[in-house]
């Protein structure tokens, strides 16, 4: 079953009509917590920028830097492997060039070095005569490293963005890190927080660098809010008319259209091939693809890291195939740390995602040595939603060699010896932190939607969330109970295409990596959740669903609040179907028709309850107004309005389940019990101003969510009940066979076997007008009706009749002045 946050409904109103905001929209922005207009506003056109001298350390950095370029002295900038690392480094590179200096640089060997800045390293720049050393996306737990440098006469500027050590220790050097100087924004990636120290040097790059601040924030997985949304959506726009030879090449080679540019292109297309360089070689090829002025070069660089991307997925899915099984013969665990002889240290990050996502525990993958049994062993951990990867490592550093990362993601070297020591120190942590809640996999959805919502419209309107990834995820919409039609497999059976319909409106959507079956290809109703987005084909743009989640609809059993509807279920178990059908027929029959006609009016002085604020979502599909509802405020607190519960039960349990339904008669009988709910789904119309002020009672919100077909069903309904010629004539013919009858046999006589069952008011009112025109006689404490007059009468001359084909008459005029606006 899918997860949708309860919210609140009147912030969402209160968006829709300041900001002129779609509903959908609304509803995601309140469950994002944004339910504020200007918080909404911010979001959506982002503008958060912050001084870059809100570093405590800049000035002194700035200083330093400028210094340095005065003196002639030789600078080092030393980098990461990964995409943040080498954007980081293109940034800083870029910045020192544009003010005089001559920057050498180094990016450390995954395979030789590890992670962060080695002695070794330090050593080796110190020998080439190195004044100058700036870290960027690494240097905060080099404590040691950095004490050396100093100690061979350089200076040290470390800019990072990760955890500091567990002991607290920072090494003794000026320093550029949001958390650690004081920032306004702790979620800059390295190459934000370099692009910060260009910022503040005044360097001529930085705008035209913008873009790879955004491409290295989204790769490395840093929250989209704040002012990573103003940097990342900025680099967007400006990539798209991107003058540097080696994004546009590497745009050509992953088949990336400039014109569709957004977060996911960065994660999916662009960024895997500038990590490919490091995780399978050394990284210095992506940065000579970000520096290059050469259209030529950058096009021979792009085509060959495509090729290492190539050859890196190849690694990933064999690796994928022995680490799944590894973790199915463990069998069920807390948290996986898994090894293989071979396995590339480069790519076992990426399989520890897969695994997180399949078993949906914390994971880290270890890749051992191919030829040394005792070489130490590098991997890469991975984390759930809630669970703090580094803390686990922390609690069990004692069987790690080195270890460095954040919450989400980590990198570790071990000793093969102390691999199991480490299973069970990780698995240990976790059997005590993770919560049955952070075990459970959740499908959450962010807001419901109807099929014909689903247009490019929305999926234009929803770009405002742009740009989309880590604390602000591209939105999941969920569509209740829709049937899955036209399947038509893809790609050789890898990927689907269907029809998704719901309430007569049709999309076309798309399902990746389903092996050619889609959830619901039998018929069954499912709850699908849906990323809608624009697709460019061809030079057509058009919205595209792609399927994310679909399950079989749950159905669930509803509250009848109608003290006296019977649909034939036993109320008690073993107690008989519809036992209490005769006692609510007398009981009818003891009220005067008067009571009936009193009730189509509506009721004086009822100023103080009538504070419901009424919405109009008439046009909409009724279900998703109905789910919207109870997502809202809980289905507990959902009440339906329909024009007859028993004909609506079943719909409504195999939909919508979980909610209380009334009809419009029970609820004027008790509509004091309106004030429960905060709620009130009008799933049919009113067929009279008493119902219709119904709709007002109480407190909270009433959906109006009928459209034609409810229209209609509602008109047969009132014609039933109240149009009386045709049942009294099926009634006194069937009675006629035997001249009367009791018991049992009466109450399957009123009943009747129409495709609608007659109700205890409707079999009330026709024994009312048979007794009243002398044709019938009713004995209440025998439960008998019977004959005592077969001549031919006139309707008319029973005062009743005329009553209720009056009623009639009225709802039905009432009822067509209830007309729905027509689906836009």
């Amino acid at each position: 079953m899918f997860t949708l946050e309860p919210y609140d409904y009147g912030a969402a109103l209160r968006l829709e009509r300041e900001l002129g905001v779609s509903h959908v929209l609304a509803q995601i922005l309140v469950r994002r917590g944004y339910d504020d207009p200007g918080a909404a506003q911010q979001l959506l056109h982002p503008d958060e920028r912050h001084d870059p001298f809100a570093f405590a350390d800049m000035e002194q950095a700035v200083s330093t830097i400028r210094a340095h370029i005065r003196n002639g002295s030789k600078i080092a900038v030393h980098g990461d492997y990964d995409a943040d690392g080498v954007c980081a480094t293109a940034v800083m590179v870029r910045a020192l060039r544009s003010l005089g200096a001559d920057p050498s640089w180094y990016l450390p060997s995954r395979s030789a070095d590890g992670y962060g800045l080695a002695a070794s390293t330090v050593n080796r720049l110190a020998a080439h005569g190195c004044k100058l050393l700036i870290t960027v996306d690494c240097g905060i737990t080099g404590r040691d490293e950095v004490a050396l440098a100093r100690a061979q006469g350089m200076d040290v500027i470390v800019t990072d963005h990760h955890q500091r050590r567990s002991d607290g220790s920072l090494p003794e050097c000026t320093i550029i890190h949001p958390e650690v100087c004081g920032y306004p924004f702790t979620g800059l990636c390295g190459t934000a927080v370099a692009y910060k120290l260009a910022e503040a040097l005044g360097a001529a790059s930085v705008v035209a660098d913008l873009e790879l601040v955004a491409l290295a924030t989204v790769a490395d997985l840093m929250p989209l809010r704040g002012e990573n949304r103003t940097l990342v959506r900025a680099g967007l726009e400006q990539l798209a008319g991107t003058n540097r030879p080696g994004l546009r090449a590497l745009m050509q080679v992953s088949s990336t259209d400039p014109s569709g540019l957004d977060a996911s292109c960065l994660g999916f297309r662009l960024a895997p091939r500038i990590n490919a360089a490091g995780r399978l070689g050394r990284a210095d090829g992506a940065l000579e693809l970000l520096l290059t002025p050469e259209t030529e070069r950058a096009e021979e660089i792009a085509v060959e890291l495509d090729r290492i991307n190539g050859e890196r997925r190849a690694i990933e899915r064999q690796i994928e195939i022995e680490a799944e099984a590894q973790a199915r013969e463990l069998g069920e665990r807390s948290f996986y740390v898994l090894a293989g002889r071979g396995w590339h240290a480069g790519v076992v990050g990426i399989v520890a995602s897969q695994i997180v996502e399949r078993f949906h525990r914390p994971a880290v993958l270890i890749a051992l040595d191919a030829r040394d049994e005792q070489a130490p062993a590098r991997g890469s951990g991975r984390s759930i939603p809630g669970f703090d990867l580094l803390a686990a490592l922390d609690s069990g550093s004692r069987e790690i060699l080195r270890y460095g990362g954040h919450r989400a993601a980590a990198g570790v070297t071990v000793d093969p010896s102390r691999i199991p020591a480490l299973r069970a120190a990780m698995e240990s942590y976790a059997d005590h932190v993770l919560t049955p809640e952070l075990l459970a996999p959740r499908e959450s959805a962010d807001a419901v939607a109807s099929v014909g919502e689903l247009s490019l419209a929305l999926a234009e309107e929803l770009l405002s969330l742009e740009p989309c990834g880590i604390g602000n995820p591209a939105p999941r919409l969920l569509v209740p109970s829709a049937r899955v039609e036209a399947v038509q497999a893809l790609s050789g059976g890898r990927h689907a295409r269907f029809n998704v319909t719901l309430g007569g409106a049709v999309a076309a959507a798309v399902a990746f990596g389903c092996d050619g079956h889609v959830p619901g290809a039998d018929g069954t109703a499912v709850d699908a959740s849906f990323k809608l987005e624009r697709n460019f084909w061809h030079g057509v743009v058009e919205p595209r669903l792609i399927l994310r989640h679909a399950a079989p609809v749950s159905p669930l059993p509803i509250t009848v609040l109608d003290a006296e509807v019977d649909d034939g279920r036993p109320d008690i178990e073993g107690e008989h179907p519809g036992s209490g059908y005769l006692a609510a027929v007398i009981g009818a029959l003891t009220r005067p028709p008067e009571v009936e006609l009193e009730r189509t009016r509506e009721l004086p002085d009822q100023d103080g309850r009538l504070e419901r604020t009424l919405v109009d979502r008439r046009g909409q599909s009724p279900l998703v107004v109905l789910r919207d509802a109870c997502a809202a405020v809980g289905a507990e607190r959902t009440l339906v309005l329909c024009a007859d519960v028993p004909r609506r039960r079943e719909g409504l349990e195999s939909t919508a389940g979980g909610c209380t339904a009334v009809s419009y008669t029970g609820a004027a009988c008790a509509d004091a019990a309106l004030d429960r709910y905060l709620q009130v789904v009008a799933l049919d119309p009113p067929a009279t101003p008493r119902q219709r002020q119904l709709l007002h009672c109480g407190s909270g919100y009433t959906q109006l969510a009928w459209g034609v077909a409810e229209l209609r069903f509602s008109q047969q309904i009132y014609e039933q009940e109240y149009s009386l010629r045709g049942s009294l004539t099926d009634l006194y013919r069937a009675l006629r066979g035997s001249g009367q009858a009791a018991g049992t046999e009466l109450e399957v006589l009123l009943r009747g076997d129409g495709r609608w069952p007659r109700g205890a008011e409707l079999a009330a009112r026709l024994i009312r007008v048979l007794t009243e025109l002398e044709l019938a006689s009713f004995d209440a404490e025998g439960r008998r009706l019977q004959l005592v007059n077969g001549e031919p009468t006139k309707l008319e001359c029973s005062t009743a009749y005329r009553l209720y084909t009056k009623i009639n008459e009225d709802g039905q005029r009432f009822l067509s002045s209830s007309t729905p606006p027509q689906p836009s």
